[in-house]
């Protein structure tokens, strides 16, 4: 099973909030849950979110000027305004403060979760082997839900591996990633990753390794 992905949802309709939670917590995201844009600016201080679902009409600060806020701080995570406005004026102005998409109240349940998880996947490239999450973007490894801990060459070396499935990975490429590369050396490596992820490697002698496909 893939990590969970983490979801801040800004929402002052309790009712509408709750809702959201539910549904979004059953499709295995962490749903972070604030009030006001004013929570919104503590909790992205100390947290790094893989989505915002923010309503526009919120308390304190409102949803526009909390994205814009993000923005000018070189926060890209990607973002969703989830309104009732219709107004062409507003939807350019969401467009304008960096949101990715729009989600008009009333909406579709089925319709939003297939929007965040159409940009979750653009957002966090993810490869999967067997029960293996490979996360591309943050270089994470895990088993089912528990991360496994890799060296960061042992990382590469898998890296490698997994990008190139079922194809023959020269050895020398192996050993641009490497310290103090030597043939002796690498098959530790490929060793430890058999034993560790449970990997099936094979061996095309003199020339490299390659991950077999499942």
């Amino acid at each position: 099973m893939n990590k969970k992905s983490k979801i801040l949802l800004l929402e002052d309709d309790e009712i509408l909030a709750q809702t959201m939670v539910q549904i979004l917590e059953q499709e295995k995201y962490e749903v972070t849950l604030v009030n006001d844009g004013e929570e919104v600016l503590e909790y992205t201080y100390e947290n790094k979110f893989d989505l915002y679902l923010f309503d526009i009409n919120v308390p304190l600060l409102n949803g526009l000027e909390t994205l814009k806020l993000l923005r000018q701080a070189d926060d890209s995570t990607p973002t969703f305004f989830i309104t009732a406005n219709r107004d062409t004026q507003t939807t350019l102005e969401g467009f304008d403060c960096g949101c990715d998409d729009y989600i008009k109240k009333p909406f579709d349940l089925d319709e939003l979760l297939a929007r965040i998880k159409a940009i979750l996947k653009r957002k966090n490239p993810i490869i999967q082997y067997k029960n293996i999450t490979f996360d591309l973007l943050e270089n994470r490894v895990f088993i089912d839900e528990e991360e496994i801990a890799l060296g960061i060459v042992e990382k590469e070396i898998f890296s490698l591996l997994i990008r190139n499935i079922n194809m023959t990975v020269n050895k020398s490429t192996f050993f641009d990633y490497m310290n103090k590369p030597s043939d002796s050396a690498l098959r530790v490596l490929i060793s430890k990753l058999k034993k560790v992820l449970d990997l099936n490697i094979s061996n095309t002698k003199g020339i490299g390794y390659k991950l077999e496909k499942v």
